[in-house]
């Protein structure tokens, strides 16, 4: 074949095949028509729906009592699908109804209908209240479609704001128990099937699949409104009246570890955290260290005496008030001379402390201080706690060991602190400090509850015992007696650390402290009061004590127990029967005495009544008429509850 031909040949075949491609493109497409018209049409479908998460509600944090600490706001967003059948019928209604609820007019929300991007969705309104949500789900009109939007609130402010912390704008958990328990309260979101056009904006889906939120767990907190509002206060009056920079404060159950109440100085208001500086929005208890003064001479105490080093009753000379060791001066606020082991505790004798001390095996001193809880964190429920600095023996320099039995070359946090005290309170048990008492779901059921947790024996029982006097003695004679409390036996430890300023340790700058429990014989409370650079650098007997007595009775009250140390019942013992004279309400002080008077005889309504009107929450046993009070007439009138009983 000519190459002419061959040519011609080979344009003849690849005409003849571009002539069949389009034949075969159209019977590809009839096949298609033909035979995958509803599978295609469903993946068009699928393609263009979409889902939307509804949110869950969170969980509450409520006190001991059930009071809600924070709570939720919910609030509602209204749109229509206008495509619906039935909504055009009920529109004019619907809008003019819409308008008297809203305060706004029928006429906009047409325009909005009418001026819509999306033929299926517009959206007509924000933010609604539960009750306009309520009134418009009543007109049960076809389209509408109503989203919940909850935000956080925070009902009693700042109270107990550093303990519950706050959510952020998307509802997540920031600071607090809020971080802490995120997970617990966020609960599961639902979703929603919509669909979305070209552009990309939802329109309803009628009848699409819609899986409902499940709402957020309950937490129960073991602190007490009441008590850790009383703490706040008197802890703001302290830092106040002392010029003090900052304040933090911390009671704990001794027996359990739960804490009571957990407060700080300066504070922020949960609900506009943004407005607070960081330094107010930190929880100091947890996450400041500092170095505590004489507050950790219980640790050279509970060591000398269970290594039988010292008894307290064995005397320690402390001569002018100040002793050289190992090259460097130590010196007392003043001078003791001889003084038994339990003065030294009571005066806070920084030479007999020192003396005693150093008589220690290093290893020994140590270990008791790792023992005590001050080389670890407390393990709280609670976000950004801080171990403790505590030095191996190894690292120690020729004065450490004398140093650390005054407090000094040592870093505690103030919970590691209460922890220590607390084990002396409760005979030598270092207890797991939380703030989470019970989980609970929506119905109110109990889901989980915080069991007690003992970490480890600190030292023997006998031990506690036998220092609780010495550190009782600090109360009542010794460095600590503004924290004294008329008919209530506290024991304590006053602490007044130096700060560092340029390298140097200054006298003007110290940070102040006074930790104690109550009853000393049956301890209930163990509280803990730091103040920061107090005006003058003045010591914890005198700012921080006084703080600890205040708040110790105010809460005194509200424990039946201590009220019922506080004012035992006479030894009875009448010559003669006397002559019964019953109180009226008109008898009673009108105003608010200083002491309780008799309530014994009146009916327990006009008791409660009386009570309830000075602010005095009764605890009532039995029915008819009061014949036994707690606190008994003539006692300090209690700040917030009182216990009566009654009988027919």
């Amino acid at each position: 074949m000519k190459p002419k031909d061959q040519i011609l040949a080979r344009m003849y075949v690849a005409l003849t095949l571009l002539g069949l491609a389009p034949l075969a493109v159209a019977a590809q497409m009839g096949q298609i028509v033909v035979t995958e018209t509803d599978a295609l049409r469903d993946q068009v479908r699928a393609q263009a729906r979409s889902s939307v998460t509804i949110p869950a509600m969170r969980g509450a944090i409520r006190d001991r009592d059930g009071r809600g600490l924070a709570t939720n706001t919910a609030r509602y967003d209204l749109a229509v699908d206008p495509t619906v059948e039935g909504f055009r019928g009920q529109a004019g209604t619907f809008f003019d109804k819409l308008a008297d609820l809203t305060d706004a007019s029928a006429s906009r929300y047409r325009r909005r209908v009418r001026d819509r991007h999306s033929p299926q969705y517009v959206k007509l309104r924000e933010e609604l209240t539960p009750r306009q949500y309520e009134a418009i789900r009543g007109w049960d009109v076809p389209g509408v479609i109503l989203t919940p939007e909850f935000g956080r609130r925070y009902n009693y402010g700042s109270t107990a704001a550093h303990v519950i912390g706050h959510v952020g704008s998307n509802g997540t958990g920031l600071a607090g128990l809020e971080l802490a328990y995120d997970d617990t309260l966020t609960g599961t979101p639902g979703r929603r099937i919509v669909r979305r056009d070209r552009s990309g904006r939802i329109e309803a889906y009628v009848g699409g699949t819609v899986v409902q939120p499940e709402r957020g767990d309950d937490l129960v907190l073991t602190i007490d409104l009441t008590r850790q509002a009383a703490l706040e206060n008197e802890l703001r009056r302290g830092v106040r009246e002392s010029g003090a920079e900052w304040g933090t404060a911390v009671a704990m159950d001794p027996s359990t570890g739960a804490i009571l109440g957990m407060a700080n100085v300066p504070t922020y208001n949960p609900n506009r955290p943004g407005r607070a500086p960081s330094g107010a929005r930190r929880n100091r208890a947890l996450t400041d260290r500092f170095e505590p003064g004489s507050t950790f001479k219980l640790v050279g105490a509970v060591a000398a005496i269970e290594q039988g080093l010292v008894s307290l009753d064995d005397s320690v000379e402390t001569g002018d008030g100040w002793a050289v060791f190992h090259g460097y001066t130590m010196k007392d606020v003043q001078a003791h001379g001889t003084i038994s082991f339990a003065d030294v505790i009571a005066k806070s004798s920084n030479v007999g402390m020192a003396k005693t001390v150093d008589e220690l095996d290093r290893g020994t001193y140590y270990q008791y201080a790792r023992n005590m809880g001050f080389s670890q964190p407390t393990w709280i429920d609670l976000p950004g706690e801080v171990g403790g600095v505590l030095k191996r023996p190894p690292q120690w320099s020729a004065t450490t060991q004398t140093s650390m039995a005054i407090g000094y070359e040592v870093s505690i946090t103030p919970l590691q602190l209460i922890t220590a005290y607390s084990a002396l309170a409760n005979g030598g048990l270092l207890k797991r400090p939380y703030v989470v008492a019970e989980r609970r779901d929506v119905t109110g059921k109990t889901l989980w509850e915080n069991e007690p947790e003992t970490i480890r024996r600190a030292f023997r029982e006998e031990t506690a015992d036998t220092l609780r006097s010495a550190f009782e003695r600090v109360v009542e004679t010794g460095t600590g007696t503004n924290a004294q409390i008329d008919g209530l036996r506290v024991a304590g430890k006053t602490g007044t650390a130096l700060q560092l300023a340029d390298g140097e340790y200054s006298a003007d700058e110290t940070r102040a402290s006074f930790v104690g429990f109550f009853p000393a014989n049956a301890p209930e409370v163990a509280l803990l009061v730091v103040l920061g650079a107090p005006d003058g650098g003045p010591h914890g007997g005198e700012v921080a004590a006084p703080v600890f007595r205040r708040v110790a009775r105010r809460w005194a009250g509200t424990f039946p127990a201590v009220v019922d140390r506080m004012t035992p019942d006479p030894s009875p013992a009448p010559t003669a029967a006397p002559m019964e004279v019953r109180p009226s309400v008109d008898t009673l002080p009108s105003g608010r005495p200083d002491a309780m008077p008799d309530l014994t005889g009146l009916s327990t309504r006009r008791a409660v009544a009386w009570l309830r009107g000075r602010d005095i929450e009764p605890q009532l046993r039995g029915a008819g008429k009061v014949v036994r009070q707690r606190p008994r007439p003539g006692a300090p009138l209690p700040e917030t509850r009182a216990l009566l009983t009654a009988a027919q």
